[in-house]
């Protein structure tokens, strides 16, 4: 039998990273939250309430930070390559200062250039920031997208040269996101469909999954669209989680919803998982 994985969500922080972040975990019946330390649609670097870092850090909730939607380290844009830096310096920092178990970085696009040039970059800026981690700090967990444009990374198989680029450094985990592998076209609702995705992302990230971001798909499998849907609602259905929670690549690795609607769809969506995790 897997080991029994926590299950949580992404929360709010209104009032305070703890304060709210705590009052709203509680809401939802989450295990572990990820939250926002920055504005996740703007440039914008909160410096944080120490008393409030401390409280969080105390709580001993197992807790991850999204860095800004806006960050894209292999944009050729020098402003937006500038600002994406400093984000990620800036929330594994914060990370650190929570006690965070990860911090979680969209993969990026190449915009209008190659794969290839891209990759140089994000290599020449991130592992900088890769070696400046703490022992105790936080790992950087790439988190594939749907596909659509430019992304570098949607395909389980992309993350094969995103690691190489990056020497395979051993502070980069990844954080698998259900309704991107989806969209990118893992088809998870197919009979064999999850065990055949974890298995191909053994093969490239040996012991690099840290978190699964759970979400269904209001679109079909290969569609490139990132729209989120309540668990068992969409495509994808519930029994591929179920499916995902007994794989042994994915034994005891987080959960975390990030579904529409508030705090009672978000409740039901996570009383569903722990459903399925207590028929393991």
């Amino acid at each position: 039998m897997s080991a029994s994985p926590p299950i949580g969500g992404h929360v709010t922080v209104s009032g305070g990273l703890a304060t709210g972040g705590l009052a709203n975990m509680a809401s939802i019946g989450a295990e572990i939250i990820q939250v926002f330390v920055a504005n996740p649609r703007g440039w914008a670097l909160s410096a944080g309430d120490p008393a409030q870092d401390a409280r969080l850090r105390e709580a001993g909730v197992t807790t991850f930070v999204h860095t800004p939607y806006l960050v894209n380290l292999g944009s050729p844009d020098p402003g937006t390559l500038e600002k994406s830096v400093a984000a990620v310096r800036h929330n594994l920092r914060r990370g650190a200062a929570i006690g965070a178990a990860g911090v979680v970085m969209h993969t990026g696009s190449a915009v209008n250039r190659s794969r290839e040039e891209a990759l140089r970059q994000i290599r020449e800026h991130l592992l900088p920031l890769l070696d400046e981690i703490p022992d105790d700090g936080p790992d950087l967990l790439l988190e594939p997208m749907a596909g659509q444009g430019r992304m570098l990374c949607a395909t389980v198989d992309d993350l094969g040269p995103y690691l190489e680029a990056l020497d395979h450094h051993p502070r980069v985990g990844v954080c698998l996101d259900t309704c991107h592998a989806f969209a990118a076209g893992h088809d998870l609702a197919a009979p064999g469909g999850v065990a055949a995705t974890l298995d191909a992302l053994h093969e490239v990230a040996p012991g690099r999954l840290k978190l699964l971001h759970a979400n269904d798909s209001k679109d079909a499998c290969g569609s490139k669209r990132d729209r989120h849907e309540n668990i068992g609602a969409g495509r994808i259905g519930e029994q591929a989680f179920a499916e995902l929670m007994r794989h042994p690549v994915a034994a005891g690795v987080p959960l975390c919803i990030e579904t529409p609607g508030g705090a009672g769809k978000h409740r039901a969506d996570i009383e569903l998982l722990k459903k399925l995790r207590a028929s393991l």
